[in-house]
């Protein structure tokens, strides 16, 4: 019987050891991962200052999700606590007490959002920037001159924070990382952003974002990565199971403003955030609708 509780010991011995060498590789790889140093060149952006340009600026900040992450007066939130992912809190924009805009250079503003670089050359976590990457020149220019305009707030928050049991997916699932900018192919030429109109084309640029929920081919499924309480993303390409087919081009921006569907159905903010896209204008959710209709009708689930 000694024996046999000798030869337990053992393996259990054996089995914990081999547990804590792979929760100190996975710590360090992942902290590789998180230490890691890109080298982004300089992209001469220019920053107006006119009053039409920085007005445009708060409208894609508004509705490209920026302002629901930062808050209405770029303060900075707690945006996400989770054991299971971490704490996503976003940075107070401004000069105020606590704001990183006194510290920030006009490259310094370009790399962290087109790039999701830090002035230091590290990856911001949960900065999302694989969206903010295709923004236009003129657009990005818009964007870092509201930013700038904004007056100072005092507000003092802890940077971001990835959870142990987030660093074991993102080092254990290919394909999740909570570092962007590990995604962006940073050295590649600038892809060109479309001419404004209601085309598929431009709808298309203005729905990166929808594709983190809802997949590459918009047809939605389980969010990979993202926490067990998030509900599946719909089918939103007009295919098998999409409620997109039976709605008309005045009821789908009618949803995104009121955040009601033509069923009758709220959609949950916290999760689809209408609250967003409901600042964008006619004509934008228009080009949305028609790159909607435009995709391949696929089955739901198809990400």
């Amino acid at each position: 019987m000694k024996k046999f509780f000798k030869w337990v010991g053992i393996v259990l011995g054996g089995f914990v050891g081999l547990i804590a060498i792979a929760l100190v590789v996975i710590y360090v790889v992942s902290q590789s991962r998180l230490t890691h140093v890109y080298q982004i060149a300089e992209e001469p952006i220019s920053i107006p200052t006119d009053t039409a340009s920085i007005e445009k600026g708060r409208h894609i900040f508004q509705f490209r999700g920026c302002e629901a992450c930062h808050g209405e007066n770029l303060e900075g939130t707690v945006y996400l606590d989770d054991p299971a992912v971490g704490k996503v809190i976003s940075s107070n924009l401004t000069t105020g007490n606590g704001g990183v805009g006194s510290v920030m250079s006009d490259s310094d503003w370009a790399r962290a959002i087109r790039h999701g670089v830090r002035p230091n050359g590290t990856g911001y976590l949960f900065m999302p920037s694989t969206e903010f990457y295709f923004l236009s020149d003129e657009d990005l220019g818009a964007v870092i001159a509201y930013i700038k305009s904004v007056p100072p707030v005092d507000s003092s928050l802890p940077a971001s924070e990835i959870s142990f049991t987030g660093r074991i997916v993102m080092t254990l699932v290919k394909g999740i990382t909570f570092i962007p900018a590990e995604l962006i192919p940073h050295d590649a030429a600038r892809p060109t952003a479309p001419e404004v109109g209601t085309t598929p084309e431009y709808g298309e640029y203005l729905t990166q974002s929808c594709k983190v929920c809802h997949g590459l081919t918009m047809s939605g499924g389980v969010i990979p990565g993202f926490p067990s309480t998030w509900p599946p993303a719909p089918n939103i390409t007009f295919g098998g199971g999409s409620a997109l087919p039976t709605w008309t081009e005045d009821e789908f921006i009618n949803t995104i403003r009121t955040g009601k569907t033509p069923e009758g159905k709220e959609l949950r903010a916290e999760f689809m955030p209408w609250n967003s896209y409901k600042f964008m204008s006619d004509d934008e959710l228009k080009a949305v609708f028609v790159y909607l209709e435009s995709l391949p009708r696929l089955e739901y689930g198809n990400r």
